[in-house]
């Protein structure tokens, strides 16, 4: 028997050997050369992409590996293969394996990027992408829906991938359950790094999501561990669980606008994640609903978020919900979490008409709630004896809005070699989270290969360029010839624009000296802000006497359509003029569904214009798409305009959003609102506005403020403001009934 095992052991080392030996490496660089080579691939064979850029190039990887011997695609080298232009990544069989490849320049012709299926009836199994790149391979029109990778089929696996810079429509990657084929699934999900996703300004802008309303009560069984989520903005659901039987575990959420949420599906388990907001605006936690939930042994710090985005947010539902709308939360198990500096933990959010159930059958105990604010973090909108609440520690709260289960403790906190603070003292060994929870590292995630440091160009952060007044065109050629970064200075003297000044990189764009530089544009619009550009103006005065005699002039506007990339726009110090050759002469205007991640207006004055100010209002259609998403006005001086200083506009019923948000404060505002074109008679027009702020300015013979509030929980506040000779505050509740939500506070009228 000794002998045969020995003789076996042999004959098996043998067998593999001289199958290693047959299975080859098939380079090819070329299309053709890769459809040939797919055609003779065997079990353990491998088709080489040698090095380069491979154009307009879409992947049909369809073969039949084995347990022992997958068939590959891999890069010659990783990360020197790049597919660009308008392609993507089928594959279909079973025991296949994607390696190294970089996806950027481009886009997907088809709804994903990655696909693990050929079509409804040839899909993936067993299979492998790993160390693969996706960096912001994104549709042009910012509305076309893709996913960047969509896993069909069982027991697929995704590792050590890098998935960043997605601005279209679509989630970045989607676990699909459509049909019995796809359900069950146990894929793997792991070691990625989900880079930094801009806010979408819309619904789907998930990072990550598993299942649909459709298929909620069907059980998927996937596994996502051990991932960083770096700044994932796109919406409020950063990972959007929509199906059963799920393991979230072991990951890093860096300063996202949103949450972990369990929004369909029953008994899923998130486990051993780390949060850290580093007080970031709108960043978020857990969000738990329906039944069987299991949250245990996460650490949240630094969450600004509240609502649907809270630190932690236990939803009310409607009991009987249809699979597209909000199941009660039934028999959830919350213990043993640490929230530090959470500022909101939400029990019963979204409690109204509809959802009307509060959570039942469910407990929250051992967990750690820390605030150096000492203040009560918990906000209560139900009934809550639903949930039994035992051995939960909170720091230094007095008179809390939860008593019974919980225990009011002087905390000392440090610390420790994993980034986390923990309770020192043995009596709270077994609160909050677990001694042994260590956060995945990024250096530990994606392809070792692929630089992860995803920055934003910075303003003012490039060279500096000196613009002469007195040569053609100066300003044109020295916004052609700039770098993203560069700002141009501007000598003393007056500048005539005949050329539309298109920015598509990153640029500031100041006087030498304040008040010695004027721009006198000569063209129906001065400046286009195109995909990739923002802009920076300082010291300069615009004046448009010179301009067209046309109705319709606007001196800055983004692209029409087709803005996938949102901007930045600041005013600084700027003056504005004589934009009344004609009517209807506006400073700003903006494209459908262009998006201004931030527009900031300060130290400035407008005077003599016959439009409006900002037109952020093209998003019409109603479907919670807005053109701004952080508004501030600052120290200005409005004087003599005709149309309205702000139309901003956010439509529909959608929750999955933040914006928009309005700060204006300390200006002066003078005969603004009252032309006959302003057919809203309003000065500030605020439609679906989210946050709004709205102080010490002092605002004089000028049509009213008009505010719409829609879906959200929209917050408002006007407060210390001095109105001469202003019509009364207009406020509409389109969406919920009773009295104004508006903060009105401490105002003068005259």
């Amino acid at each position: 028997m000794q002998w045969f095992g020995k003789a076996s052991s042999v004959l098996l080392m043998g067998l593999l050997l001289s199958s290693n030996l047959l299975a080859k490496d098939i380079v090819v660089d070329n299309q053709q050369a890769f459809a040939s080579a797919l055609k003779t691939v065997v079990p353990g064979d491998a088709i080489v992409l040698k090095n380069g850029v491979w154009s307009d190039f879409e992947i049909g990887f369809f073969a039949e590996g084995s347990a022992l011997k997958p068939i590959t695609l891999r890069a010659e080298t990783p990360g020197k293969v790049i597919i660009s232009g308008l392609s993507n990544l089928r594959l279909a069989g079973n025991y296949l394996v994607v390696e190294g490849l970089v996806f950027k320049n481009g886009y997907t012709p088809t709804g994903e990027v990655i696909s693990f299926k050929r079509d409804d009836e040839y899909l993936a199994n067993y299979s492998r992408v790993t160390q693969v790149v996706i960096d912001s391979f994104n549709n042009p029109d910012r509305d076309s829906s893709d996913y960047w990778v969509a896993l069909y089929g069982k027991h697929n696996r995704v590792d050590h991938s890098y998935l960043a810079g997605k601005r279209n429509l679509g989630v970045t990657m989607a676990v699909r359950l459509d049909g019995v084929a796809n359900q069950q699934n146990y894929h793997q999900i792991d070691h990625n790094y989900f880079g930094p996703r801009p806010i979408l300004g819309s619904n789907g802008g998930e990072t990550l999501r598993v299942g649909t309303s459709t298929y909620s009560l069907t059980d998927s069984h996937t596994l996502i561990e051990n991932n960083y989520f770096d700044r994932c903005n796109g919406e409020v659901e950063i990972v959007s669980i929509k199906s059963g039987k799920n393991i979230v575990r072991n990951n890093v959420f860096y300063e996202g606008r949103g949450a972990l949420t369990l929004r369909h599906g029953n008994g899923n388990v998130v486990e051993g994640n780390v949060f850290f907001g580093n007080g970031a605006e709108h960043t978020g936690g857990i969000r738990v609903i329906n039944s069987d939930q299991i949250v245990r042994n996460n650490y949240l710090e630094g969450l600004t978020g509240t609502r649907f985005g809270s630190g932690f947010a236990v939803m009310n539902g409607t009991v009987g919900a249809s699979v597209s709308r909000y199941s009660q939360v039934v028999n959830a198990t919350i213990e043993n979490n640490t929230f530090i500096n959470v500022d909101n933990i939400q029990l019963g959010a979204g409690s109204d008409a509809e959802r009307n159930a509060p959570p039942v059958n469910s407990r929250m105990q051992r967990n750690l709630v820390f605030s150096e604010s000492n203040a009560d973090v918990f906000k209560i909108f139900d009934d809550m004896s639903g949930i039994a609440f035992a051995d939960n520690v909170l720091h230094k709260v007095k008179n809390p809005n939860l008593q019974t289960g919980f225990s009011a403790k002087t905390l000392t906190m440090k610390r420790n070699a994993a980034g986390l603070l923990m309770p020192q003292g043995d009596a709270y060994k077994h609160i909050g989270v677990a001694a042994s929870l260590k956060p995945i590292k990024k250096s530990e995630v994606g392809p070792h290969w692929y630089e992860k440091n995803v920055a934003q160009v910075e303003f003012d952060s490039g060279k500096t360029i000196s613009v002469d007044a007195n040569a053609e065109d100066s300003l044109f050629h020295a916004i052609a010839a700039a770098e993203s970064g560069d700002q141009l200075v501007l000598a003393p003297g007056q500048y005539k624009i005949t050329k539309l000044l298109a920015i598509n990189k990153v640029l500031s764009i100041r006087a030498k000296q304040a008040g010695k530089v004027v721009l006198l544009p000569e063209r129906t619009t001065l400046l286009e802000i195109q995909n990739g550009g923002s802009l920076k103006l300082h010291n300069v005065t615009i004046d448009g006497s010179k301009s067209p005699d046309l109705a319709g002039n606007i001196l800055i506007r983004t692209l029409k359509s087709g803005m996938y990339i949102s901007y930045r726009l600041i005013v600084d110090n700027v003056q504005v003029e004589n934009l009344n050759v004609n009517h209807s002469h506006h400073f700003l205007e903006a494209g459908s569904r262009s998006l201004a991640e931030n527009i900031q207006i300060m130290n400035s004055s407008f005077n003599n214009i016959t439009g409006d100010l900002l037109r952020l209002d093209k998003e019409t259609d109603d479907l919670g798409n807005y053109n701004a998403e952080t508004l501030v006005m600052d120290k200005n001086r409005f004087t003599n305009i005709e149309g309205a200083l702000i139309s901003l506009y956010r439509g529909g019923t959608d929750e999955s959003t933040f914006g928009p948000h309005l700060l204006f404060r300390h200006n002066h505002v003078e005969n603004v609102g009252q032309g006959k074109r302003n057919k809203r008679s309003a000065s500030l027009y605020l439609h679906g506005v989210q946050y709004t702020r709205i102080a010490s300015n002092h605002i004089k013979n000028t049509a009213g403020i008009v505010i719409e509030h829609t879906v959200g929980d929209p917050d408002t506040e006007i407060r210390a403001n001095r109105f001469t000779k202003v019509p009364a505050l207009r406020v509409v509740e389109l969406h919920t009934k009773g009295e104004s939500s508006v903060k009105y506070v401490d105002n003068r009228e005259d």
